[in-house]
């Protein structure tokens, strides 16, 4: 296994649970990749994912392995979950859960007639979910041939609609501009422009709101470090602090893999590494041609400008989570993806101020800010002599847009690209890998089950893709293919 990211550590779980020897090489120093914490002088911070959603994924992942999930973590429904605010001062605050509970809260905030319109987008949101749950999203999906039982019906096609935008789907059923930029942000969710993301993306709020908004007592981290326990408890073998360098193959597939200091034999080789990385710089092996070609078709998501804020006191009307949109929400994307990138001058700001008391001393928040940045190029960009004038800035920004934190911070910590590609060796620091930027993203995202026998795909630029719930639906299809090979 290379790589103790979430899809590693679950993969890893399901092969031991069902008698396989398994070790995990890991570059890092502990587990988790994308999803870890950080903490100093009693604060704590989620770095990856700060929202759990479709816990069944893991329910699902825990009760085959060992004890239950809410026996290894502390399971906690969030509500109210989300505070939208816009540049003309309105706002929307959506519950954590319920379908006709957030209509309603979108008629309070925005009027209009949102309440039938949202109802409306999440029927046909329900409706996409029901044809590609499992069809599409739980199982092997190797190329065009996979998708014709959604080709088979002709209501089915015209549902999913692969041909219509997250974007064009909101345009045809939300009128107010408000309302179609919540819509919009879900495109981030996959680190992707709603205007080029496939309008099945409407099935991410579509689960947020029938499933619920979870949290994990002490940070969303702590599921990797329950995971990593699971798994020392099956037996797995975890190697940190331990690069591997080349995946070694021969005519009949994959051998082992290679680190700086040795060979390691193996029958199987799960990669829970950015694809990039698999298929440009550890495997050299002629059968990955097409998978190259396809990733070169692909267009890497976005990365992150993250700032960690140790907050003396308590600020009215702060959610779990927190947006604050720009008045021109569409010249963020024309950034993001520009071909001469810069650091966004009037983003969009979230951030995650949970109201946990293991994450902040008395009296005091934990506020994660995330600003959407354009992936790290070394030719571009000097994020590291920048790093501390763009956290000015945003925080300026964030004062302009009614919060100033300031005056009442005790320290701070900057992430950047750079930073995020350093640690976690993703190319640029995609936060999602591959974005869903175009109508044949879903073909293009590479296959779990790679061209060279014995080697098999997982984590965010796999199929099915990036978040918490995905990733844990590609480890078990991962695992399951494993087990019939």
């Amino acid at each position: 296994m290379i790589g103790a990211g979430m899809g590693g550590l679950a993969v890893a779980a399901r092969l031991a649970a069902k008698g396989h020897s398994v070790a995990v090489y890991e570059q890092w120093h502990g587990p988790g990749g994308k999803n870890a914490g950080f903490e100093r002088d009693g604060f704590r911070f989620d770095l990856g994912p700060s929202t759990l959603t479709l816990p069944a994924v893991y329910r699902d992942l825990f009760l085959k392995t060992g004890r239950s999930l809410e026996d290894s973590v502390d399971l906690r429904e969030v509500d109210p979950a989300f505070g939208y605010h816009f540049s003309d001062g309105s706002r929307v605050v959506l519950p954590g859960a319920g379908v006709g509970a957030c209509a309603n809260a979108m008629q309070d905030g925005l009027g209009g007639d949102c309440d039938h319109e949202w109802r409306a987008l999440l029927r046909r949101a329900g409706d996409i979910w029901s044809l590609t749950r499992s069809d599409v999203l739980g199982r092997p999906l190797d190329g065009y041939r996979d998708l014709f039982p959604l080709a088979t019906s002709a209501r089915s096609l015209r549902t999913v609609a692969p041909w219509q935008t997250l974007r064009g789907l909101g345009r045809s059923t939300l009128q107010d501009p408000r309302a179609r930029m919540i819509l919009d942000r879900y495109a981030t969710y996959t680190g992707s422009d709603p205007r080029r993301a496939p309008a099945a993306l409407v099935t991410i709020p579509f689960v947020e709101q029938t499933f619920g908004v979870w949290h994990i007592g002490g940070g969303l981290h702590g599921l990797a470090s329950a995971l990593h326990r699971r798994c020392e408890d099956l037996g797995v073998q975890f190697h940190f602090n331990t690069t591997v360098e080349r995946i070694i193959t021969d005519a009949d597939g994959v051998t082992g893999v290679a680190t700086g200091t040795e060979a390691v034999s193996a029958d199987v080789v799960v990669a829970d590494a950015d694809a990039r990385t698999v298929y440009g710089r550890l495997l050299d092996d002629p059968r990955a041609r097409t998978a190259r070609q396809r990733l070169n078709r692909m267009q890497p998501s976005f990365s992150g400008f993250v700032l960690l804020l140790a907050v003396e006191g308590r600020t009215p009307g702060i959610h779990h989570h927190n947006v604050w949109f720009p008045q021109d929400y569409d010249a963020e994307f024309d950034g993001l993806f520009a071909d001469d990138p810069a650091p966004l001058v009037d983003p969009a700001i979230y951030a995650c101020v949970p109201d946990d008391p293991a994450m902040r001393p008395a009296g005091s928040e934990s506020w994660f800010l995330l600003i959407n940045a354009p992936a790290h190029d070394p030719a571009g960009l000097d994020w590291d002599a920048h790093r501390e004038d763009y956290a000015d800035h945003v925080l300026r920004v964030l004062a302009r847009r009614g919060v100033d934190l300031r005056d009442r911070l005790k320290w701070r910590e900057i992430r950047t690209p750079a930073d995020l590609e350093r640690t976690t060796l993703s190319p640029g620091g995609s936060i999602y890998g591959m974005s869903s930027n175009g109508r044949l993203s879903t073909i293009l995202r590479p296959s779990n089950r790679s061209a060279v026998p014995g080697l098999f795909l997982v984590g965010g630029s796999a199929h099915p893709g990036g978040g918490l719930p995905l990733v844990g639906m590609g480890a078990e299809i991962v695992a399951d293919e494993i087990g019939r090979a």
